[in-house]
């Protein structure tokens, strides 16, 4: 009985995580986002899925806390040292999560970051994982997304076409 509710969580996980790639495909295309980004950050949604069903699946054998504990501080006590001087992967990727849901930005807008120490405006080549790639003239500029996020950011009108009249006070 215990094999065929693993089956059927596992069944489950493959079709959630099915349905998380079709949305995130879906959101992406209406919100005009490169394909490889789209792919970055349903990877990561789905890692978080399935960490979610092997949780699930480990309290529904009956392992005890205890035992699963131990495991997960062994690991987590690996990873944080590893990751420690690292942190800023971390906060990176999460960081493109917030950007891929509400960056109002695109690929091909120009833009400035406001930085009193550097002048980086350019147009938006990519959006990844990790960082923003601005061009300006012939070179490159590779932003962290925590950065950007962390900063103002204004969006370059189009020189050619012209601003709208503003209306008239007629008093």
């Amino acid at each position: 009985m215990k094999l065929l509710i693993i089956i059927a969580l596992t069944i489950a996980m493959v079709f959630t995580t099915r349905l998380v790639r079709d949305w995130m495909i879906r959101l992406g295309q209406k919100k005009s986002v490169d394909a490889y980004r789209v792919s970055y950050i349903t990877k990561t949604l789905n890692f978080a899925i399935l960490i979610v069903f092997v949780m699930i699946i480990v309290s529904f054998l009956g392992l005890q806390y205890s035992q699963v504990t131990i495991f997960l501080s062994s690991i987590f006590a690996v990873l944080g040292v590893a990751l420690f001087a690292q942190w800023s992967i971390l906060s990176n990727i999460t960081a493109s999560l917030i950007i891929f849901f509400s960056f109002p930005y695109r690929v091909g807008e120009h833009i400035k970051v406001v930085d009193k120490d550097d002048d980086i405006s350019g147009t938006v080549e990519g959006i990844g994982l990790f960082h923003v790639i601005i061009r300006r003239g012939d070179d490159l500029i590779t932003y962290p997304n925590t950065l950007i996020l962390q900063k103002a950011v204004i969006k370059k009108s189009d020189t050619s076409v012209p601003a709208p009249a503003a209306p008239l006070d007629e008093n």
